[in-house]
């Protein structure tokens, strides 16, 4: 098994324990695991409804963000899920973790791994705000 365990793109509802599981490693002395989920402000605005979509790219740069981040940390295993389609308030949109040898390289790991995802990953989240405005949010910003 390599150390990338686990990635996808996917438009059904998401694990935190299959994510948590699939990183388990005898090797590792800390897992650091960040699960994002649908809020109901942004930016001080009432969201009533929001979808994520991805281009087709999107598990390739997945794959590329998760090869970087255990090329620059010594990771023991690796996952990263998100979600894409129609969710709710409360829904998991993203689980990502990370399992190194000591808990301070987990938790830097587990940060750039949900950090460059946010900015590399071609994946977009259409907001619709209680006034009725709309935005679309890149995740490649």
């Amino acid at each position: 098994m390599g150390v990338i365990r686990l990635l996808g793109i996917r438009d059904s509802a998401l694990s935190v324990d299959e994510v948590l599981n699939s990183v388990g490693d005898h090797a590792a002395g800390g897992t650091a695991v960040f699960v994002g989920t649908v809020r109901e402000q942004d930016q001080g605005r009432p969201v009533t409804s929001l979808s994520y979509s991805a281009h087709p790219s999107a598990e390739q740069e997945l794959r590329r963000v998760a090869e970087k981040v255990v090329a620059d940390f010594p990771v023991t295993a690796l996952a990263a899920v998100h979600r894409v389609g129609d969710l709710r308030l409360g829904d998991i949109a993203v689980v990502v973790a990370a399992a190194c040898p000591h808990r301070a390289e987990a938790f830097e790991a587990c940060r750039r791994l949900i950090d460059d995802l946010k900015h590399e990953v071609p994946i977009w989240k259409h907001q619709v705000f209680a006034d009725g405005d709309a935005e679309w949010v890149g995740a490649c910003d």
